[in-house]
């Protein structure tokens, strides 16, 4: 089908052709762009379409998600603003729950997420005794913004078994009182041990979740995406019977090592077994944790904790396994970092590897939230990329004052500095993983780079403010540059028909209400999945 786009204001993220008036689909690619020329009328279309005089953007591409625990999260009770603001909120919420099941179904978990003890108004991380208030005989567990900790209550720790003997896995920590008593938070690899003795969903019930979180995505603009804790054992499977129940964005799994290292051959089953707009992109690794949990790795303590720098969760000899395993089957390392310590182990283990890709970063640091100019400098020049997440920036301003103070906070999230520095980077979300309910909107992230603002209303380093036009690029063109999925990204003839038409001009929009503009329609290969109604 060839069909006729006309009449609107194309940014196409194409730096040989930044804008266009119309474009020709056929059969799902670009076959023209540019203006509208005379011949347009007298040429046989199918169909035309008229833009109406509105911005077009290429499809966003989240170059770092959580598309499965996204779609779960939405399940689960919020923790978080506007709808929690106290310990006191959250126990309400959590007993408004636990009210409405049915008699028959008071024996399954009550999970709840989003919780951020910088925007609570006890300014403390709840506990088990908060929980076992509401029910010490039904498990109970809530998830941190950030997803790097949990709090369990009794019945939940009983189940699985954790006491106050249990020693705390590497990577992770049991938390204890100074007098050996568990408060019930679990932070990092420890939360594996409450994880194993919790009910599973099962395929299809994940797998029907995935297809109606697509529709949320393709309303927000998103029409591809990664999976950044992708289970080698389940998850390959999995989203194909999500695209097969009406999952539609284009997605890139990334193996998690822990689990991959006992199973390397599901890297050669899924390259034997191509499924369409389905990829293994790389694999995985955690470096640190979380700076607004205190787990990020730090050079400096974090404020009133002398001897807290944060965890460590991997170690060198872990770094080279995994990356001689990506660079046999020429796939990406990549490896979350945030504090200076983590990202500087990531640059001194692989500033002198060669790379073993040619189209992309062969090794990715994930979120570089503290870098320091001589580490980003070694990280850059070694070819290494970056994903980042601006939302964190809105969302976790408050946690990084508390953590950090505000000179250190300050230095966090050098966008500018590491575009001008030559960085090969995107932009992302990492949704659900930060305080705020929507998490995954490109348009929020947008704003937050362009304004350097939190939700607070507070600035903070606007020397390292982008462009709205780096931003869009840093969620098209440059995250397809990371991402490595072919012919999207840019709207240019050859490359695939994944596009966007929004109710406003984005390029054009006052900063601050760049998080209002909505999408009208998302297209995929010339073809509408999605209208706003």
């Amino acid at each position: 089908m060839k069909t006729l786009f006309y009449n609107g204001l194309i940014y196409t993220s194409n730096p040989e052709q930044l804008y266009a008036e119309a474009m020709v689909v056929e059969d799902g690619m670009i076959t023209y762009i540019g203006d509208v020329r005379n011949e347009f009328g007298l040429e046989p279309y199918e169909e035309q379409i008229d833009l109406k005089g509105r911005r077009v953007l290429p499809g966003m591409i989240d170059a770092h998600m959580h598309p499965l625990m996204l779609a779960e999260v939405d399940e689960q009770i919020y923790c978080g603003p506007p709808n929690v603001y106290s310990i006191q909120d959250m126990k309400r919420k959590v007993q408004e729950q636990l009210t409405n099941l049915a008699n028959e179904d008071r024996t399954n978990w009550i999970r709840g997420w989003g919780y951020d003890e910088a925007k609570l108004e006890e300014k403390r991380t709840p506990t088990r005794w908060d929980l076992d208030d509401i029910s010490p005989d039904i498990p109970i567990i809530l998830t941190r913004t950030c997803t790097h900790i949990i709090v369990a209550n009794s019945m939940a720790m009983k189940l699985a078994g954790v006491t106050a003997n249990t020693v705390s896995p590497y990577g992770g920590e049991i938390e204890k009182r100074e007098d050996g008593e568990l408060t019930g938070v679990f932070k990092e690899t420890a939360r594996d041990l409450i994880y194993q003795v919790m009910p599973r969903r099962s395929e299809h019930e994940k797998a029907a979740l995935l297809a109606k979180l697509s529709h949320k995505l393709l309303s927000q603009g998103i029409t591809a995406t990664t999976e950044l804790m992708a289970d080698p054992m389940r998850d390959y499977d999995l989203f194909k019977k999500a695209f097969d129940l009406g999952y539609q964005q284009r997605t890139v799994l990334y193996y998690l090592w822990d689990r991959l290292k006992e199973c390397p051959e599901k890297l050669s089953e899924s390259a034997e077994e191509p499924y369409p707009c389905l990829q293994v992109g790389g694999i995985k690794l955690f470096g640190d944790g979380s700076v607004s949990g205190k787990t990020a790795w730090m050079a400096s303590p974090y404020v009133d904790e002398d001897d807290n720098y944060g965890l460590s969760t991997t170690s060198v000899k872990e770094l080279l396994d995994a990356a001689r395993t990506a660079k046999k089957y020429r796939i990406q390392l990549v490896i979350h970092a945030m504090g200076e310590r983590a990202i500087e182990q990531i640059v001194d283990t692989f500033w002198d590897v060669d790379p073993w890709i040619k189209d992309a970063p062969s090794i990715r640091i994930e979120h570089v939230a503290f870098p320091t100019r001589e580490t980003l400098l070694r990280a850059i020049h070694a070819g290494i990329g970056f994903v980042t997440q601006p939302l964190f920036v809105f969302a976790e301003y408050d946690s990084y004052i508390a953590n950090l103070g505000k000179n250190r906070t300050d230095r966090s999230y050098p966008f500018k500095t590491m575009l001008e520095l030559g960085a090969v980077m995107s932009f992302s979300s990492d949704a659900p993983a930060t305080s705020w309910q929507d998490t995954s909107n490109p348009f929020l992230a947008i704003k937050a780079a362009v304004t350097r603002t939190a939700y607070t209303g507070d600035k903070f380093n606007v020397k390292e403010c982008l462009s709205i036009e780096e931003c869009i690029d840093l969620y098209t063109r440059k995250a397809q540059a990371i991402t490595r999925i072919p012919k999207i990204g840019q709207l240019k003839k050859g490359y695939d028909a994944d596009f966007i038409i929004l109710d406003k001009d984005i390029l054009h929009e006052r900063y601050e209400d760049i998080d209002k503009i909505n999408v009208v329609e998302t297209y995929i290969r010339g073809e509408r999945v999605y209208s706003y109604s």
